[in-house]
Protein backbone atom coordinates (compact mmCIF):
# COMPACT_ATOMS: atom_id res chain seq x y z
CA UNK A 1 0.00 0.00 0.00
CA UNK A 2 0.95 3.45 -0.82
CA UNK A 3 0.23 6.39 1.90
CA UNK A 4 0.80 9.65 2.02
CA UNK A 5 0.58 11.71 5.48
CA UNK A 6 0.52 15.20 5.28
CA UNK A 7 1.54 16.78 8.68
CA UNK A 8 2.99 19.90 10.32
CA UNK A 9 4.13 21.06 13.88
CA UNK A 10 5.79 19.20 16.52
CA UNK A 11 2.57 18.20 18.62
CA UNK A 12 0.74 16.60 15.37
CA UNK A 13 4.07 15.11 14.48
CA UNK A 14 4.92 13.92 17.97
CA UNK A 15 1.14 12.88 19.04
CA UNK A 16 -0.59 11.56 16.01
CA UNK A 17 1.98 10.79 12.99
CA UNK A 18 4.39 8.94 15.62
CA UNK A 19 1.78 6.52 16.81
CA UNK A 20 -0.12 6.53 13.71
CA UNK A 21 3.06 5.52 11.59
CA UNK A 22 4.19 2.69 14.21
CA UNK A 23 0.53 1.20 14.35
CA UNK A 24 0.59 0.87 10.19
CA UNK A 25 4.24 -0.96 9.98
CA UNK A 26 3.27 -3.01 12.67
CA UNK A 27 0.61 -3.86 10.37
CA UNK A 28 2.51 -3.98 6.55
CA UNK A 29 6.41 -3.46 7.89
CA UNK A 30 6.08 -2.81 3.60
CA UNK A 31 4.31 -0.12 3.40
CA UNK A 32 5.36 2.59 1.37
CA UNK A 33 4.64 5.56 3.23
CA UNK A 34 5.31 9.23 2.39
CA UNK A 35 5.82 11.66 4.84
CA UNK A 36 4.94 15.05 3.96
CA UNK A 37 5.41 18.45 6.10
CA UNK A 38 3.66 21.62 4.76
CA UNK A 39 4.66 24.85 6.00
CA UNK A 40 3.45 26.07 9.26
CA UNK A 41 4.51 29.06 11.87
CA UNK A 42 4.78 26.59 15.11
CA UNK A 43 6.82 24.30 13.59
CA UNK A 44 10.24 24.26 14.89
CA UNK A 45 12.23 23.44 11.41
CA UNK A 46 13.19 20.02 12.75
CA UNK A 47 10.12 17.95 12.31
CA UNK A 48 11.01 16.36 9.04
CA UNK A 49 14.80 15.54 10.35
CA UNK A 50 13.10 13.41 13.57
CA UNK A 51 10.49 11.45 11.30
CA UNK A 52 13.27 10.18 9.02
CA UNK A 53 15.31 9.33 12.76
CA UNK A 54 12.51 7.98 13.99
CA UNK A 55 11.40 5.90 10.57
CA UNK A 56 14.11 5.50 8.39
CA UNK A 57 12.08 3.11 5.76
CA UNK A 58 9.65 6.01 5.18
CA UNK A 59 10.00 8.78 2.31
CA UNK A 60 10.49 12.20 4.12
CA UNK A 61 9.43 15.66 2.36
CA UNK A 62 10.57 18.73 4.31
CA UNK A 63 8.46 21.88 3.60
CA UNK A 64 10.51 23.66 1.47
CA UNK A 65 10.33 20.69 -1.09
CA UNK A 66 6.06 20.76 -0.76
CA UNK A 67 6.02 24.01 -1.70
CA UNK A 68 7.85 23.42 -4.53
CA UNK A 69 6.16 20.26 -5.45
CA UNK A 70 2.62 21.79 -4.71
CA UNK A 71 3.38 24.49 -7.40
CA UNK A 72 4.07 22.04 -9.93
CA UNK A 73 7.68 21.33 -9.70
CA UNK A 74 9.52 17.95 -9.39
CA UNK A 75 8.11 15.43 -6.73
CA UNK A 76 11.03 15.78 -4.37
CA UNK A 77 11.25 11.65 -4.89
CA UNK A 78 7.62 11.34 -3.97
CA UNK A 79 5.61 8.06 -5.89
CA UNK A 80 3.83 9.03 -9.12
CA UNK A 81 0.73 7.76 -7.10
CA UNK A 82 -0.48 6.71 -4.15
CA UNK A 83 -3.77 4.87 -2.80
CA UNK A 84 -4.71 7.33 -0.32
CA UNK A 85 -3.38 10.84 1.34
CA UNK A 86 -4.12 11.18 5.26
CA UNK A 87 -4.07 14.92 6.60
CA UNK A 88 -3.22 14.89 10.05
CA UNK A 89 -2.03 18.56 10.49
CA UNK A 90 -2.31 21.40 8.77
CA UNK A 91 -4.35 23.20 6.29
CA UNK A 92 -6.48 20.54 4.37
CA UNK A 93 -5.93 22.51 1.53
CA UNK A 94 -2.52 20.69 1.40
CA UNK A 95 -3.10 17.53 1.61
CA UNK A 96 -6.25 18.24 -1.10
CA UNK A 97 -3.23 19.49 -3.83
CA UNK A 98 -1.11 16.40 -2.66
CA UNK A 99 -4.40 14.01 -3.54
CA UNK A 100 -4.67 15.73 -6.74
CA UNK A 101 -1.15 15.51 -7.98
CA UNK A 102 -0.98 11.44 -6.63
CA UNK A 103 -4.76 10.50 -6.63
CA UNK A 104 -5.43 7.90 -4.52
CA UNK A 105 -8.76 8.66 -1.72
CA UNK A 106 -8.21 11.46 0.64
CA UNK A 107 -8.63 11.01 4.50
CA UNK A 108 -8.85 13.43 7.31
CA UNK A 109 -7.90 13.15 10.78
CA UNK A 110 -10.01 16.05 12.76
CA UNK A 111 -10.12 18.90 10.19
CA UNK A 112 -13.08 18.91 7.54
CA UNK A 113 -14.46 22.36 5.53
CA UNK A 114 -17.04 22.69 3.33
CA UNK A 115 -14.31 23.24 0.36
CA UNK A 116 -13.57 19.68 0.50
CA UNK A 117 -16.39 17.88 1.80
CA UNK A 118 -17.28 15.83 -1.57
CA UNK A 119 -14.14 14.62 -2.09
CA UNK A 120 -13.29 13.33 1.47
CA UNK A 121 -13.72 9.33 1.50
CA UNK A 122 -13.61 9.30 5.58
CA UNK A 123 -12.83 11.65 8.44
CA UNK A 124 -11.76 10.26 11.38
CA UNK A 125 -12.93 11.68 14.30
CA UNK A 126 -11.11 12.75 17.89
CA UNK A 127 -14.33 12.86 19.67
CA UNK A 128 -18.50 13.48 19.92
CA UNK A 129 -17.87 17.55 19.41
CA UNK A 130 -15.49 16.82 16.62
CA UNK A 131 -17.87 14.59 14.75
CA UNK A 132 -20.32 17.30 15.24
CA UNK A 133 -18.31 19.71 13.91
CA UNK A 134 -17.45 17.28 11.08
CA UNK A 135 -20.69 17.39 10.12
CA UNK A 136 -21.37 20.93 10.04
CA UNK A 137 -18.50 21.25 7.40
CA UNK A 138 -20.81 19.37 5.25
CA UNK A 139 -19.31 16.22 5.34
CA UNK A 140 -21.98 13.12 5.78
CA UNK A 141 -22.64 10.82 8.93
CA UNK A 142 -21.70 7.51 7.13
CA UNK A 143 -18.08 9.26 5.97
CA UNK A 144 -17.26 9.78 9.78
CA UNK A 145 -16.12 7.66 12.16
CA UNK A 146 -14.68 7.25 15.29
CA UNK A 147 -11.67 5.89 16.41
CA UNK A 148 -10.08 8.65 19.62
CA UNK A 149 -7.25 10.76 20.10
CA UNK A 150 -4.28 9.63 18.96
CA UNK A 151 -2.08 11.51 21.35
CA UNK A 152 -2.90 9.32 24.00
CA UNK A 153 -1.49 5.89 22.16
CA UNK A 154 1.90 9.13 21.67
CA UNK A 155 2.55 9.47 25.00
CA UNK A 156 1.90 5.72 26.21
CA UNK A 157 4.36 5.01 23.33
CA UNK A 158 7.33 7.37 24.51
CA UNK A 159 6.69 6.68 28.22
CA UNK A 160 7.16 2.78 27.08
CA UNK A 161 10.68 3.69 25.11
CA UNK A 162 8.95 3.62 21.83
CA UNK A 163 10.27 6.43 19.68
CA UNK A 164 13.75 6.94 20.87
CA UNK A 165 15.35 10.11 19.62
CA UNK A 166 18.04 10.33 22.21
CA UNK A 167 20.60 7.32 22.87
CA UNK A 168 20.78 8.59 26.49
CA UNK A 169 18.80 10.69 28.86
CA UNK A 170 19.04 11.08 32.94
CA UNK A 171 16.60 9.75 34.70
CA UNK A 172 14.40 11.72 37.45
CA UNK A 173 14.47 10.73 40.88
CA UNK A 174 10.82 9.75 42.07
CA UNK A 175 8.90 12.68 43.80
CA UNK A 176 10.51 15.09 41.56
CA UNK A 177 9.69 17.90 38.89
CA UNK A 178 9.79 18.05 35.09
CA UNK A 179 9.95 21.31 33.57
CA UNK A 180 8.50 21.40 29.86
CA UNK A 181 8.48 25.03 29.03
CA UNK A 182 7.41 24.13 25.28
CA UNK A 183 9.05 23.61 21.60
CA UNK A 184 8.28 26.95 19.78
CA UNK A 185 10.81 29.29 18.93
CA UNK A 186 9.30 32.18 21.12
CA UNK A 187 8.84 29.78 23.79
CA UNK A 188 12.55 28.52 23.65
CA UNK A 189 14.00 32.01 23.18
CA UNK A 190 11.88 33.20 26.46
CA UNK A 191 9.98 30.39 28.13
CA UNK A 192 13.33 28.37 29.22
CA UNK A 193 15.12 31.53 31.14
CA UNK A 194 11.71 32.12 32.67
CA UNK A 195 11.57 28.87 34.07
CA UNK A 196 15.16 28.54 34.65
CA UNK A 197 15.18 31.44 37.15
CA UNK A 198 11.73 29.67 38.68
CA UNK A 199 13.82 26.58 38.74
CA UNK A 200 16.07 28.54 40.96
CA UNK A 201 13.88 30.02 42.89
CA UNK A 202 12.25 26.47 43.59
CA UNK A 203 15.95 25.51 44.63
CA UNK A 204 15.64 28.02 47.71
CA UNK A 205 12.00 26.71 49.00
CA UNK A 206 13.14 23.25 48.28
CA UNK A 207 16.70 22.43 48.20
CA UNK A 208 16.25 18.49 47.96
CA UNK A 209 13.73 18.86 45.09
CA UNK A 210 14.71 17.20 42.06
CA UNK A 211 14.16 19.59 38.86
CA UNK A 212 15.06 18.19 35.85
CA UNK A 213 13.82 20.54 32.13
CA UNK A 214 11.79 18.39 29.75
CA UNK A 215 13.56 19.62 26.38
CA UNK A 216 12.00 18.42 22.99
CA UNK A 217 14.20 16.66 20.50
CA UNK A 218 12.82 19.16 17.89
CA UNK A 219 14.93 21.99 20.12
CA UNK A 220 18.71 21.36 19.07
CA UNK A 221 21.47 22.55 21.52
CA UNK A 222 22.45 25.61 19.54
CA UNK A 223 19.46 26.71 20.02
CA UNK A 224 18.77 26.09 23.96
CA UNK A 225 22.64 28.00 24.01
CA UNK A 226 21.20 31.23 22.20
CA UNK A 227 18.07 31.26 24.04
CA UNK A 228 20.29 31.05 27.61
CA UNK A 229 22.53 33.69 26.86
CA UNK A 230 20.33 35.66 25.93
CA UNK A 231 18.02 35.63 28.76
CA UNK A 232 14.73 36.00 26.98
CA UNK A 233 12.52 39.26 26.75
CA UNK A 234 13.28 41.36 29.68
CA UNK A 235 9.72 41.88 30.61
CA UNK A 236 10.10 37.23 31.60
CA UNK A 237 11.81 38.56 34.20
CA UNK A 238 14.09 35.37 33.17
CA UNK A 239 17.95 33.81 34.29
CA UNK A 240 20.90 33.82 31.94
CA UNK A 241 22.33 30.08 31.81
CA UNK A 242 24.29 27.49 29.72
CA UNK A 243 24.08 24.34 28.53
CA UNK A 244 26.93 22.29 29.96
CA UNK A 245 27.78 18.41 29.25
CA UNK A 246 28.72 15.78 31.94
CA UNK A 247 29.19 12.05 31.91
CA UNK A 248 25.51 12.03 33.12
CA UNK A 249 24.36 13.81 29.93
CA UNK A 250 23.50 17.81 29.49
CA UNK A 251 22.21 19.91 32.05
CA UNK A 252 21.07 23.44 32.14
CA UNK A 253 23.29 26.06 34.38
CA UNK A 254 22.80 28.96 36.10
CA UNK A 255 25.23 31.99 35.33
CA UNK A 256 23.91 33.43 38.22
CA UNK A 257 24.28 30.64 40.60
CA UNK A 258 27.39 28.79 40.58
CA UNK A 259 27.02 24.77 40.33
CA UNK A 260 23.30 24.87 40.39
CA UNK A 261 22.28 22.68 37.40
CA UNK A 262 19.55 21.17 35.84
CA UNK A 263 19.51 17.76 34.19
CA UNK A 264 18.04 18.02 30.19
CA UNK A 265 15.87 14.78 29.25
CA UNK A 266 14.85 14.46 25.65
CA UNK A 267 11.82 12.34 25.26
CA UNK A 268 10.07 13.45 28.07
CA UNK A 269 7.30 11.19 28.18
CA UNK A 270 9.67 8.37 29.65
CA UNK A 271 10.71 10.09 32.82
CA UNK A 272 7.76 11.97 33.12
CA UNK A 273 5.80 9.31 35.06
CA UNK A 274 8.44 9.00 37.93
CA UNK A 275 8.05 13.24 38.45
CA UNK A 276 5.61 14.15 41.41
CA UNK A 277 4.50 17.34 38.71
CA UNK A 278 5.17 18.80 35.98
CA UNK A 279 5.34 22.65 35.26
CA UNK A 280 4.44 23.18 31.76
CA UNK A 281 2.49 25.65 28.87
CA UNK A 282 -0.88 24.75 27.31
CA UNK A 283 -0.42 22.38 24.36
CA UNK A 284 -0.75 18.85 23.17
CA UNK A 285 1.57 17.85 26.03
CA UNK A 286 -0.83 18.55 28.55
CA UNK A 287 -3.42 16.29 26.73
CA UNK A 288 -0.26 14.12 26.91
CA UNK A 289 0.47 13.94 30.62
CA UNK A 290 -3.15 13.71 31.35
CA UNK A 291 -3.12 10.30 29.69
CA UNK A 292 -0.41 9.28 32.24
CA UNK A 293 -1.81 10.46 34.89
CA UNK A 294 0.72 13.20 35.96
CA UNK A 295 -0.21 15.70 37.50
CA UNK A 296 0.96 19.52 36.32
CA UNK A 297 0.68 23.21 36.39
CA UNK A 298 0.44 24.82 33.50
CA UNK A 299 1.20 28.31 33.07
CA UNK A 300 -0.34 31.25 30.50
CA UNK A 301 2.01 34.16 30.92
CA UNK A 302 0.70 37.19 29.36
CA UNK A 303 3.92 39.62 30.33
CA UNK A 304 4.20 40.21 26.29
CA UNK A 305 1.51 39.07 24.56
CA UNK A 306 3.38 40.58 21.01
CA UNK A 307 6.27 37.66 20.92
CA UNK A 308 2.90 35.08 21.26
CA UNK A 309 2.47 32.61 17.89
CA UNK A 310 -0.78 33.03 16.51
CA UNK A 311 -2.45 31.77 13.48
CA UNK A 312 -2.53 33.09 10.22
CA UNK A 313 -0.53 36.45 9.37
CA UNK A 314 -1.44 38.68 11.88
CA UNK A 315 1.56 36.23 13.80
CA UNK A 316 3.98 38.94 12.12
CA UNK A 317 1.83 41.89 12.77
CA UNK A 318 4.65 42.99 15.77
CA UNK A 319 7.44 43.33 12.80
CA UNK A 320 6.19 46.80 11.69
CA UNK A 321 7.68 49.45 13.37
CA UNK A 322 6.14 50.96 16.45
CA UNK A 323 2.40 50.47 15.94
CA UNK A 324 2.88 46.58 15.12
CA UNK A 325 3.65 45.41 18.47
CA UNK A 326 0.77 47.48 19.81
CA UNK A 327 -1.93 46.30 17.79
CA UNK A 328 -0.75 42.68 18.39
CA UNK A 329 -0.18 42.76 22.02
CA UNK A 330 -3.89 44.06 21.94
CA UNK A 331 -5.61 41.45 19.90
CA UNK A 332 -3.47 38.71 21.82
CA UNK A 333 -5.54 39.84 24.67
CA UNK A 334 -8.06 40.74 23.43
CA UNK A 335 -8.67 36.58 21.92
CA UNK A 336 -7.33 35.63 25.31
CA UNK A 337 -9.92 37.36 26.95
CA UNK A 338 -12.18 35.76 24.79
CA UNK A 339 -11.57 32.16 24.66
CA UNK A 340 -11.41 32.24 28.64
CA UNK A 341 -14.85 33.78 28.45
CA UNK A 342 -16.43 31.10 26.22
CA UNK A 343 -14.13 28.21 27.65
CA UNK A 344 -13.20 28.83 31.31
CA UNK A 345 -9.76 27.24 31.12
CA UNK A 346 -6.60 27.10 28.73
CA UNK A 347 -5.47 23.82 29.46
CA UNK A 348 -7.28 20.98 27.38
CA UNK A 349 -7.60 18.18 29.80
CA UNK A 350 -9.51 21.09 32.09
CA UNK A 351 -11.42 22.18 29.50
CA UNK A 352 -12.30 18.61 27.97
CA UNK A 353 -13.14 17.50 32.14
CA UNK A 354 -15.12 21.13 32.42
CA UNK A 355 -13.04 20.90 35.68
CA UNK A 356 -9.33 22.59 37.22
CA UNK A 357 -7.62 19.29 37.43
CA UNK A 358 -4.48 20.75 35.78
CA UNK A 359 -4.01 24.49 38.00
CA UNK A 360 -3.61 27.32 35.69
CA UNK A 361 -1.28 30.10 36.72
CA UNK A 362 -2.57 33.03 34.51
CA UNK A 363 -1.61 36.54 33.51
CA UNK A 364 1.27 38.72 33.89
CA UNK A 365 3.43 35.73 35.79
CA UNK A 366 6.85 36.21 37.86
CA UNK A 367 9.44 32.86 38.47
CA UNK A 368 9.03 33.92 42.10
CA UNK A 369 5.02 34.00 41.79
CA UNK A 370 5.14 30.67 40.15
CA UNK A 371 8.08 28.97 42.42
CA UNK A 372 5.47 29.26 45.39
CA UNK A 373 2.31 28.04 43.89
CA UNK A 374 4.09 25.18 42.24
CA UNK A 375 5.50 24.68 46.01
CA UNK A 376 2.28 24.45 47.57
CA UNK A 377 0.91 22.00 44.81
CA UNK A 378 3.90 19.79 45.74
CA UNK A 379 2.67 19.97 49.17
CA UNK A 380 -0.67 19.25 48.66
CA UNK A 381 -0.31 14.80 48.03
CA UNK A 382 -3.97 14.36 48.56
CA UNK A 383 -5.08 17.16 45.25
CA UNK A 384 -2.15 15.76 43.63
CA UNK A 385 -3.44 12.15 43.91
CA UNK A 386 -6.82 12.61 42.91
CA UNK A 387 -5.51 14.86 39.63
CA UNK A 388 -3.74 11.69 38.85
CA UNK A 389 -6.36 9.49 38.96
CA UNK A 390 -8.90 11.77 37.15
CA UNK A 391 -6.49 12.92 34.69
CA UNK A 392 -5.47 9.21 33.95
CA UNK A 393 -9.85 8.66 33.31
CA UNK A 394 -10.34 11.64 31.51
CA UNK A 395 -9.04 9.65 28.00
CA UNK A 396 -8.94 6.00 28.70
CA UNK A 397 -11.41 5.41 26.30
CA UNK A 398 -8.95 6.89 23.96
CA UNK A 399 -6.62 4.57 23.95
CA UNK A 400 -5.78 2.38 20.92
CA UNK A 401 -7.01 4.89 18.82
CA UNK A 402 -3.63 4.74 16.15
CA UNK A 403 -4.50 1.07 15.71
CA UNK A 404 -8.59 1.35 15.29
CA UNK A 405 -7.11 4.17 12.50
CA UNK A 406 -4.61 1.86 11.13
CA UNK A 407 -7.27 -1.19 10.89
CA UNK A 408 -9.86 1.18 9.31
CA UNK A 409 -7.68 2.83 6.75
CA UNK A 410 -5.99 -0.90 5.42
CA UNK A 411 -9.95 -2.26 5.45
CA UNK A 412 -11.21 0.77 3.33
CA UNK A 413 -8.11 0.38 1.08
CA UNK A 414 -8.04 -3.19 0.83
Amino acid sequence: MRLAITCNGPGEFAGWVRPLAYALYARDPELDLSLIFTPDDYASGREADLARTLFPQAHVVNPSAYVRFALGGDRAGLPDRVDAVLLLGGDLMHAARVHARLGGRLYSYKFASHRFAKRLVRVFAVDEKNVEAVKRCGVTAEKIEWIGNLAIDGALGEAEGRFVSCASSPAIPEGGLLIMPGVRRAEIANLVSFFLQTAVRLRTILPDLPIAFGIAPFTTREQLERALEGGGDWRMWGARGRVVSSSGGEAIESLTHEGMRFPIVRDAMRVARAAACVLTIPGTKCIELAALGVPAVVCIPTNAPELVAINGPLTYLDRIPKIGPVLKRAIVLRYAAHFEARFRYFAQPNIDAGAMLMPELRGTLTPGYVAARVAEYLADDVARTLAAHRLRALYADHVGASERLARSLMESLS
